[in-house]
């Protein structure tokens, strides 16, 4: 699982981050996030902004992004609110990176189905590329996480890439996505099994198949 203890806030993270402010486009995205909400609700805001915040910080590194304490306290000081509430909030959420992450956030799940369907063998795919859980990789290309549930049980193993999921995966396919991501391609996102589109049945249905061609009425046959 995915550690969720700030990074240190020593002298040099203030240095780096204490005078972190919107860029001109993101002061704009803001406002705009903001006006969502009904007033005296704006703190509803926080979680938008604070994906905003971490997607500057990542534009700015060069990497998927995360949340230094000073982001963290801009944003609460921005709504108005405890810094500890917000930070609260990216705690709670893995969406929000804690700690500094490379230019690919590698996330495994874990979880029962994915297990079953070989999430072992893709973990193990991570570590022969140097991945380890809760690391980056020396050239900060990589940073591999454990993760709960991200909702693509029927298309099980999968792993979420910074914004991509890449599902039905093989350690061979894995290697193929990572291999593209390295060399500065974007591969095909959503699920790797040849001639599979979405979640359906891999060969196609094996019940209702009437279904496919029509809107087949089966009330008469039950």
């Amino acid at each position: 699982m995915a550690v969720r203890a700030p990074h240190p806030d020593t002298p040099e993270l203030r240095e780096r981050w204490g005078s972190f402010t919107w860029t001109d486009e993101n002061a704009a995205k803001a406002k705009e996030i903001v006006k969502r909400y009904p007033e005296g609700r704006q703190r509803s805001a926080v979680m938008p902004l604070l994906d905003l915040a971490q997607r500057q910080v990542g534009a700015e590194t060069n990497t998927q992004g995360w949340l230094p304490i000073p982001v963290i306290e801009f944003v609460a000081d921005y709504l108005g609110m405890p810094a500890i509430r917000v930070l609260e909030v990216a705690s709670f959420y893995t969406m929000y990176n804690l700690a500094p992450v490379g230019r690919f956030h590698v996330q495994v799940c874990g979880t029962t189905p994915c297990m079953l369907r070989g999430s072992d063998d893709i973990l193990e795919a991570c570590y022969k590329r140097g991945m380890k859980k809760g690391h980056t990789t020396e050239d900060g290309l990589w940073t591999l996480t454990e993760v709960e549930c991200m909702g693509n049980c029927a298309t099980a193993p999968m792993v979420q890439i910074n914004d991509g999921n890449y599902e039905d995966l093989t350690p061979e396919r894995l290697d193929r996505v990572l291999d593209e991501l390295a060399a500065g391609r974007q591969p095909k996102e959503g699920t790797q099994e040849p001639g599979r589109h979405t979640s359906e049945p891999v060969g196609g249905p094996t019940t209702l198949k009437e279904m496919v061609g029509e809107n087949h009425d089966y009330r008469g046959e039950w």
